[in-house]
């Protein structure tokens, strides 16, 4: 059962529901905490969400079982999630697809941001999606669902109650058919096998190749230039231009 609790300005969704679940409180799946303005927004790697007014800032809260699997993965169900939600729509007709692990892109440009918290048994998973501004970020393109679509991109309200069913969705298949359904379902929508990336591991030098598929744990596979496969369980990735 969904519920959407909206506020009208907080510092970050994500610290807010992370909080209540330190304090014991029972929010049950299917709980929203959505804030119309965040000044503290952010996104994975420590960087900072900007996160103007008309734009979707919203957590929810996930509550791992003993036969679920690993949390981390949950990245690949909130990518789809927010994929099936422009699709579904807002964008059906626009080029859409997932670059690993949680990015959504719409024509080659940055539209989400996924952020995964941990407190216990309780992943507190944040989203924040550009409904109506796209801010400008320094090393990648971005758009919004009004540059996209126009003038009728939609609101933020509408937004999450697509994106709130089509989580409940996912996370719902990640549990019953398992992580290999989902792995397929995210490769299917992703960047094609082949595709040249750029991918900075951590604190090391950036490495390049093109991608090989997922492992059975959702890490990225990546053949270097040398032939040589290279598993990579974290860092941040860009597609290379083919041409």
């Amino acid at each position: 059962m969904t519920n959407i609790e909206t506020i009208a300005e907080t510092g970050s969704t994500n610290a807010d529901l992370l909080a209540r679940v330190q304090r014991g409180e029972a929010l049950p799946e299917g709980h929203w905490l959505r804030a119309e303005r965040q000044t503290g927004g952010r996104g994975r790697l420590g960087r900072k969400w900007e996160s103007p007014s008309g734009n979707l800032f919203c957590s929810t809260v996930v509550s791992i079982g003993e036969d679920n699997p690993a949390p981390h993965t949950l990245s690949f169900v909130t990518a789809l999630a927010v994929f099936d939600t422009l699709k579904r729509s807002l964008l059906a007709n626009t080029p859409i697809i997932l670059k690993w692990p949680n990015d959504v892109l719409v024509d080659g440009a940055k539209i989400s941001g996924v952020l995964l918290e941990r407190s216990g048994d309780s992943i507190v998973v944040g989203i924040g999606i550009n409904v109506c501004h796209a801010p400008e970020m320094p090393d990648r393109e971005t758009t919004s669902i009004v540059h996209e679509n126009g003038k009728h991109g939609g609101s933020a309200d509408l937004v999450l109650s697509i994106l709130a069913e089509s989580f409940a969705a996912r996370l719902e298949r990640w549990r019953s058919a398992g992580l290999s359904a989902t792995l397929d379902d995210w490769t299917e929508r992703a960047h094609p096998i082949g595709s040249r990336l750029s991918l900075t591991p951590g604190d090391e030098s950036p490495v390049t190749g093109e991608f090989a598929g997922l492992d059975s744990e959702g890490a990225l596979l990546l053949r270097l230039e040398n032939g040589a496969m290279r598993t990579i369980h974290a860092g941040d990735v860009s597609m290379i231009a083919q041409g």
